[in-house]
């Protein structure tokens, strides 16, 4: 015989308080933040390589480089000219939570960085509930991957404001249909921004990088003038 508990707050009531601290923490010292998430495997690394050498001239850069065990994709963000990179490692747990975002921007000076980066643990599930006081979501999807993830995991992409279709480059070696990716995501959330790029070629990288300058852009004032929120 089954029971229904109620319960009067939500179980994620603490992370969200949290959250959203952080995400007024950002606002107030004019940084733009962005959650970066994906299977494993999908290119976050690369693409937050290319990232950082393109516009680490015109922007402050950091990176949070969230991994279950190494800190390795921190120091290839370090090499690539990130202002600051500092690693989290879960030690086996499947995503990132605010505490952990917290713990790490304590040893970081917000007002001299003008866009972070969160890279989350590679998993398409739990960090899709774990709002981490990011103004956008970017869930990344590759061509070697299934073009029918989005209905496969609908919680990641219905949370995103941005799906990126990375390897175009290896277009034509899979299966992957791009048209039928992106159906099935606006099928999900018919409000996501799409970028189609290859970190390989440069292909779709520019309008990428457009988009990263119009969010960091938003934010100078708060900067600038110190506005409160």
């Amino acid at each position: 015989m089954s029971r229904t508990i109620k319960l009067d707050q939500p179980v994620l009531a603490e992370h969200l308080r949290r959250a959203d601290h952080l995400r007024r923490t950002f606002r107030r010292n004019g940084v733009a933040v962005l959650n970066l998430v994906s299977s494993p495997g999908a290119g976050k690394t690369t693409l937050l390589e290319r990232t950082i050498e393109a516009l680490s001239p015109r922007l402050a850069i950091a990176v949070i480089a969230g991994d279950v065990q190494t800190q390795i994709d921190a120091d290839r963000a370090r090499a690539a000219g990130a202002r600051w990179a500092g690693p989290v490692e879960t030690n086996g747990t499947c995503h990132l939570e605010p505490w952990m975002i917290e713990d790490r921007i304590a040893d970081l000076d917000l007002a001299a960085i003008d866009l972070l980066f969160i890279e989350n643990v590679g998993n398409l599930v739990c960090p899709a509930v774990y709002d981490l006081g990011e103004h956008h979501k970017a869930v990344m999807l590759s061509t070697v991957e299934g073009d029918d993830k989005p209905l496969k995991y609908p919680v990641m992409f219905r949370n995103a404001s941005t799906m990126i279709i990375n390897k175009t480059d290896l277009l034509g070696l899979t299966d992957f249909q791009i048209d039928r990716a992106e159906e099935n995501a606006r099928r999900i959330n018919p409000d996501l921004v799409i970028f189609k790029l290859s970190c390989k070629t440069g292909e779709g990288l520019t309008a990428w990088f457009d988009r990263l300058l119009e969010m960091a852009n938003s934010l100078l004032p708060h900067k600038t003038q110190g506005n409160p929120e």
